[in-house]
Parts: C-alpha cells; sequence; structure tokens
C-alpha cells in the first residue's frame, strides 16, 4: 500500500514549493493529499497563484496520513501556524513518531510547538528565531529524527527528494533526480 502524504496549504503559500513537493512525490507514485486549511478548496497563493486542494483538513483522516508536509511562504506559514487543528495534529504525529516536513518559513510551526528541541533544522534566512532550541544550520535540506525541513524555494526539489529518499528509497529519489536534470 503506498504511504499517504499530505501537503497542508494556507492562504499566502509559496507556490514554487508546494508544486514542486506535490509533483516530485507524485512522481515518485507516492499518495499525495492536497489540503486546504482555508475551508475553501481554492487556495490563493503568495504570489495569487490559485491551487485547488484533493480536499479539506476537516475531512482528512489523518490516522491514514504517513507524513505532514507544510510548505512555507508569508503569510502562508503564519497561517498554518494559525490553524489550531493542524497543529493538534502535529502533535499527535510527535507523538506517534510520525513524518513531518516543513520547507522555508514554515518550521517556524514546528518551533512555535516546541518540537524542534534537540533537532538539527534549517529555514528561510531570518526566521531562525522561531526554531527554538534547535541546532539551526545552513544547508540546503537536513533531516533530524522524524522531521525534515529546507531553506526555501530555490530548493524544493531536493526538500522532497529527500521526502521520497525517506519515504520509498535512496535509489528512487537518485532516479528522479537523474530524470529532473537535479
Amino acid at each position: 500500500m503506498k504511504r499517504k502524504i499530505a501537503v497542508h496549504l494556507a492562504d499566502g503559500f509559496e507556490e514554487i514549493e508546494a508544486v514542486s513537493i506535490i509533483d516530485v512525490l507524485r512522481r515518485a507514485d507516492l499518495d499525495v493529499l492536497v489540503v486546504s486549511v482555508t475551508g475553501k478548496i481554492e487556495v490563493l497563493g503568495a504570489h495569487q497563484i490559485v491551487v485547488i486542494a484533493d480536499t479539506l483538513f476537516e475531512k482528512v483522516n489523518y490516522d491514514k496520513i504517513y507524513m505532514i508536509v507544510l510548505p512555507g511562504g508569508m503569510p502562508g506559514a503564519a497561517n498554518l501556524d494559525a490553524h489550531t487543528g493542524l497543529k493538534h495534529q502535529i502533535m499527535n504525529f510527535v507523538a506517534e513518531k510520525k513524518q513531518l516536513a516543513a520547507i522555508c518559513a514554515a518550521p517556524l510551526v514546528f518551533g512555535n510547538l516546541g518540537i524542534l528541541e534537540g533537532e538539527k533544522a534549517v529555514c528561510y534566512p531570518g526566521f531562525e528565531g522561531y526554531l527554538k532550541d534547535a541546532e539551526v544550520l545552513k544547508i540546503p535540506v537536513v533531516e533530524s529524527g522524524n522531521i525534515i525541513t529546507g531553506r526555501g524555494p530555490g530548493v524544493a526539489i531536493l526538500f522532497a527528494l529527500k521526502i521520497v529518499e525517506k519515504t520509498v528509497s535512496a535509489e528512487k529519489a537518485e532516479l528522479l533526480a537523474r530524470q529532473m536534470l537535479v
């Protein structure tokens, strides 16, 4: 059975990150569910691009989700951080040692929840203060425990490939990288 990955969108998300992640994960033949946390199926990106989500947050059965993924962008990351239900699900994932991933400004959600303490993490420059008690690195992507973080739009494909490596295999991630000329 394919592992289901839920990519969460809030108004103001970074389009390059969201679409790149969704695309690469689907190329890896993963079951990707695009989830709107806005209460509506259409989600407006930071650069005025509308993406149609697969479903609304309220309709997702998180027992069947393998990984929660948070694209960044502003005010998208702040809007994700303001969503009480999403934060509750993230804390459930932490308790169950399930997989989490966030890129750009979105690691601030994890930092504000206190789940980066003692972990290595990266984020968009200027958001380091949100990564409370994390070892903040300046590399494109880092995996620490059950959390993957990425720095920003320019590394969205590398971030997605790290998710493929974690979820499927290093060989699948390498194959996709070659096919996409990464």
